[in-house]
């Protein structure tokens, strides 16, 4: 018995009496209150009496839909978490039941191991008010200062506000959220601060650039594989899904799966099961699924390159994070941030930032947003030889958009870690001739001296270096690298 439940109190909405008895029983031999209602009149009778920790329901019941008392508690402000049970195949009414406020679903006919689990998970700080809907007052929590992952989220512009509380919002729920910004945004470090605002901190997060796997090796990452299941598996190993149970899974660049892929992931986040290559059993898995992307997955969908099915189910609930450009206000903060982390990493002090520097930098398009502004300040860091940082003065700076002035998607900038790019079509922080020289020289060297340690195998490059195989080829292509004919894509 788990005697931190005992005083959890539960009401179980089902119409089938032996489905009832089997949840109550499951429930109290959990050590949890249980009481049982019919019907949607039962229920609401049951939640007038008394207040209940969670609500079990089923979705169609004789009087109406389990749906209309998850709107009761959120219009009521009420504490209870609510899960709703679906269908076999009845994957939109999951997402709709999620998108409603619910805390989470199950697809009957119901594991009662992941029924335990769910119930475990909606019973721990249950004690959050549900926010209304249609516009009534929302009760919305406030970001923990002392969260030092959600601290990094540098920036008190109205913008960074809304994403901070809508974080603190939607990680109340096991909800899948589609985090999406332009490349340098900051969507990695917005899924940490999701997860550690989460009940799952205790868990693991595992983050995946889901566009630096080679294909062929797809399944066996996500899914794990058994001894024997392909060349070169000399043991079990688990997969991205179980090493994240009980915590979140993070699917980075989710737009770069190919279809065939798409189809197995989605059947694995509606089955909330996956099957290891080489076995014949499924294993259950209890993660949240956070996915982030750069691209316009509705065009996407619109063009047949991602699928509709999979799009609806992982955009659940979307986070925008906004470009650089529409909260220039956070400047200085981030700039003194980044600044304090080059100091660190250097082991030595930074010039100091001055007005006329951050002026500067303001001219900049800083079309990569933070990721080009820490290059920005690196190569500041750099080129100054005194106690204050000199910025150089960014070309056609007339030209540059101001603050308050719209301003079109920036086009995907790729960077790995470790690899300064310099961008040749718009180059947004033009530097001193030779300083470019050296930074394609530098960039040029680490792409030959990969190719060559992985034998001209590009998919191997593009996983060493952080990248996906296309945007290895974008970086070849443009420092006039060449490689054999016979060079091995991973395909």
């Amino acid at each position: 018995m788990n005697a931190t439940a005992t005083a959890a109190a539960i009401l179980v909405v089902d119409d089938e009496p032996d489905l009832r008895t089997l949840y109550e029983l499951t429930l109290l031999r959990e050590g949890y209150r249980v009481e049982t209602a019919a019907s949607v009149g039962e229920a609401r009778q049951h939640l007038q009496a008394r207040r209940f920790d969670a609500v079990i329901t089923d979705m169609r019941l004789p009087d109406g839909l389990g749906m209309e008392l998850l709107h009761d508690l959120r219009a009521q402000q009420r504490r209870e978490r609510c899960v709703v049970m679906t269908a076999y195949g009845s994957a939109e009414n999951a997402v709709e039941a999620l998108r409603s406020g619910a805390f989470d679903y199950l697809t009957k006919p119901v594991d009662l191991k992941q029924f335990r689990s769910v119930v475990a998970s909606a019973i721990q700080g249950a004690d959050s008010v549900l926010p209304a809907v249609n516009g009534a007052r929302m009760a919305v929590q406030e970001p923990d200062a002392s969260n030092p992952v959600l601290a990094r989220l540098i920036g008190e512009s109205a913008s960074m506000r809304n994403v901070k509380q809508r974080i603190a919002k939607v990680a109340r729920s096991m909800a899948p959220v589609l985090i999406h910004g332009e490349s340098g945004t900051g969507k990695e470090l917005v899924a940490r601060a999701l997860h550690a605002s989460s009940q799952r901190a205790g868990g693991p997060l595992v983050a995946v650039n889901c566009g630096a796997i080679p294909e062929n090796l797809l399944e066996a990452e996500f899914f794990g594989a058994r001894k024997g299941s392909y060349t070169g598996a000399a043991s079990d190993r688990e997969g991205y899904f179980q090493a994240a149970r009980g915590g979140t899974l993070f699917l980075d660049e989710i737009g770069d799966l190919p279809l065939a892929m798409q189809s197995k992931l989605l059947r694995a986040i509606q089955e909330r099961s996956v099957r290891p290559l080489g076995s014949t059993q499924e294993e259950t898995v209890d993660v949240r699924i956070v996915s982030a992307t750069h691209r316009d997955l509705a065009a996407d969908v619109q063009a047949g390159r991602f699928r509709q099915d999979l799009y609806y189910r992982l955009n659940v609930i979307e986070l925008l994070i906004p470009p650089l450009r529409e909260r220039r206000e956070d400047l200085p903060a981030l700039c003194e941030a980044l600044l304090a982390r080059i100091a660190q990493e250097s082991g030595g002090s930074v010039p100091r930032l001055t007005d006329a520097a951050l002026q500067r930098i303001a001219q900049h398009p800083l079309t990569g947003n933070v990721r080009e502004l820490e290059n920005l300040l690196h190569r500041a860091v750099a080129l100054s030889d005194g106690q204050e940082l000199h910025v150089d003065q960014p070309a056609a700076a007339a030209d540059a958009p101001a603050p308050s002035s719209p301003a079109r998607p920036a086009p995907h900038r790729p960077q790995a870690a470790g690899v300064p790019v310099a961008a040749p079509e718009t180059p947004a922080t033009p530097s001193p001739r030779e300083l470019g020289a050296w930074l394609d020289q530098q960039e040029r060297d680490m792409l030959e001296r990969t190719l060559r340690e992985t034998g001209f195998n590009l998919a191997a490059v593009a996983e060493r270096l952080g990248l996906s195989a296309r945007q290895v080829g974008y970086r070849l292509k443009r420092l006039g690298i060449a490689i054999p004919q016979d060079a091995h894509h991973g395909e």
